[in-house]
């Protein structure tokens, strides 16, 4: 139980920091004095700051697929309505990254920073992660997305689904922010759902464009 109790403490002081700085920012050293445990205690636990990494991507992917699962399952049990749309599928998406972070305010913004992790060049075993412990959980969603979305080939379906993604999860880390500006620039309220609902006919207009590669030419 204590130690349970200690690596908990870990994960939930690197995730704060993680939000704030950074992955490649924050250090060992700023972790475990948050945490308030000894230096060790990360490898003894995580077997580096690589498996803590991986430890708290799970706490936030991990709900947040059990969500997309559930609402998929749900929806796909009405046989009658049909196979969900773009812009439904879109929604639940929307939802579920709702119930996760009203469950834990660092998980959007620790999202977004391991979305550019994974990106980076030297970040094979953390995509190699991501793939083996998560592909064939959202694969269903994806494969529907792509079904309702416009023909394009696999690499452009793979940046517009990155584009997604990334605009969702900034929009929420920063809802404050938003919150703010808006009130001051219309003078009205402004809840979390209405600008993620607002975000849906944008979204969905980016995935159903025409793949055009005549650009490329011109570049």
């Amino acid at each position: 139980m204590q130690h349970k109790g200690t690596s908990a403490s870990i994960v939930k002081a690197a995730e704060s920091l993680f939000a704030e700085q950074g992955f490649t920012e924050t250090t060992v050293r700023q972790i475990t004095s948050r945490a308030e445990v000894n230096l060790a205690a990360i490898n003894y636990h995580f077997g580096s700051k690589k498996g803590l990494i991986q430890a708290v991507a799970e706490k936030f992917l991990n709900p947040l697929c059990s969500q997309l699962e559930s609402m998929l399952d749900e929806r796909l049990s009405v046989t009658s309505a049909g196979q969900p749309s773009l812009e439904e599928l879109l929604e639940m998406l929307m939802r579920a990254l709702l119930v996760v972070n009203r469950e834990n305010v660092n998980a959007l913004a620790v999202f977004m920073r391991l979305l550019e992790l994974s990106y980076m060049k030297n970040q094979e075993e953390l995509r190699e992660f991501l793939l083996g412990r998560y592909q064939s959980k959202l694969m269903p969603f994806i494969r529907l997305l792509r079904h309702d979305a416009a023909p394009m080939e696999d690499d452009e379906f793979f940046w517009r689904l990155h584009f997604m993604l990334g605009s969702i999860t900034f929009t929420l880390s920063n809802y404050h922010t938003l919150h703010a500006l808006e009130k001051r620039e219309f003078s009205t309220g402004a809840e979390v759902e209405i600008i993620l609902h607002r975000m849906i006919p944008v979204l969905s207009a980016g995935l159903q464009a025409r793949a055009d590669k005549t650009y490329f030419c011109r570049l």
